[in-house]
């Protein structure tokens, strides 16, 4: 017989239960994903730390940057920036002499290069380096020309390019010190391998992905490996050829060959869930699974947002039902809730008060 055709109820059970999965450790978490996304803003806390409580048991705000040298882990671009693990940034480099991404990934000019090679050279002799030292050279002997802010950026293009590496931070400032990668793939099937590779780490970390959605986060690999930028529409084909795919109610959806929607069960629990968590991460899945439409609004004048400063999504179940903002006043959690739709059940209300607990417990600030 024909199996029964994939329903949204289903996709949507499936979008929420392979993202937050049972808790593990944080190096269990960090390899299954491979992939964190970082923000600076904390409100309550940092976007990176927002993602890992959910998929770490025990997880404290912090705990990615005091066990990151341990941890065997890197700052890097991926489709964004973020925490990356090894294995996956081998796959991305070496990269060419680019600028960084939000420079547009041009080529560098003759005087770059030059200004690089030289503040390549004073990193290489000191260590590691904190930015300051660099603006302070700069200042002080116009050690590689330009001004202080041009030489910090020029620090940026290097880790980018992956010549330095972060090593650790200091009060929240990136620590830099010399990194060299293996030789590039030279042959076109071990490019291709490696670019599969990046794109099976895209689909497994924001799956099930609508037809739109697919070639929106395929093609944001450009800024994970420039050297290959035109190879990428080739591999968002044969993504669509490899993966797992249905249509529901119109809309082709696209996830790993070995999963099946059908098997997954929701957490009776709610999550207070960071903008940038997979669950919630692509806008556009948002609306079709959730029926509503959901903005991040840090950067919107604030007498234009409707959600808040920095409204976190509120799951319950596999559905999300509406936002909150969090706020540390004076110790203690304050919490401000909107909802699209409210459940009146004994079962929603206590799961909340449990899931603010947990909050509680994973910020170090607020009184208990």
């Amino acid at each position: 017989m024909p199996r029964a055709a994939i329903t949204v109820n289903e996709l949507r059970r499936f979008a929420v239960a392979r993202s937050l999965v049972r808790p593990t450790t944080l190096r269990r978490a960090l390899a299954r994903m491979g992939f964190v996304q970082a923000d600076p803003i904390r409100a309550p806390a940092r976007a990176q730390d927002l993602i890992l409580r959910h998929r770490v048991q025990g997880y404290r705000a912090g705990d990615l940057d005091r066990n990151y040298i341990s941890l065997g882990i890197e700052e890097d671009t991926f489709v964004n920036y973020g925490f990356v693990t090894r294995e996956l940034q081998a796959l991305m480099h070496p990269r060419p002499d680019v600028r960084v991404p939000a420079e547009g990934i041009g080529a560098w000019s003759a005087a770059e290069r030059k200004k690089a090679e030289l503040l390549l050279k004073f990193v290489e002799s000191r260590g590691e380096v904190h930015p300051r030292e660099v603006e302070n050279i700069s200042r002080v002997r116009n050690y590689w020309g330009g001004s202080s802010r041009a030489s910090t950026q020029m620090l940026d293009a290097l880790h980018y390019r992956g010549l330095v590496r972060v090593a650790r931070r200091e009060n929240g400032i990136r620590i830099y010190r010399r990194h060299r990668h293996e030789p590039a793939p030279l042959n076109q099937a071990e490019r291709h391998a490696r670019i599969d590779a990046l794109v099976d780490v895209v689909v497994n970390i924001y799956a099930p992905l609508p037809a739109s959605s697919l070639p929106f986060y395929i093609r944001r690999l450009r800024y994970a490996v420039p050297q290959w930028r035109n190879e990428i529409p080739a591999a968002l084909q044969r993504a669509r050829e490899r993966l797992a795919h249905a249509c529901v109610e119109g809309v082709d959806w696209y996830w790993p060959v070995d999963e099946d929607p059908r098997r997954a069960v929701a957490p009776e629990k709610v999550h207070l869930l960071a903008p940038f968590d997979p669950v919630v991460h692509d806008r556009t899945r948002f609306e079709l699974l959730w029926g509503w439409t959901y903005r991040f609004e840090a950067y919107t004048p604030e007498r234009k947002r409707k959600l808040g400063y920095y409204a976190l999504p509120l799951l319950w179940r596999d559905c999300v039902i509406g936002w909150a903002n969090l706020a540390v006043k004076q110790g203690l959690l304050v919490a401000d809730f909107g909802y699209v739709r409210r459940p009146n059940d004994r079962g929603f209300k206590r799961e909340l008060e449990a899931e603010l607990s947990r909050m509680q417990l994973f910020l170090p600030n607020v009184k208990r």
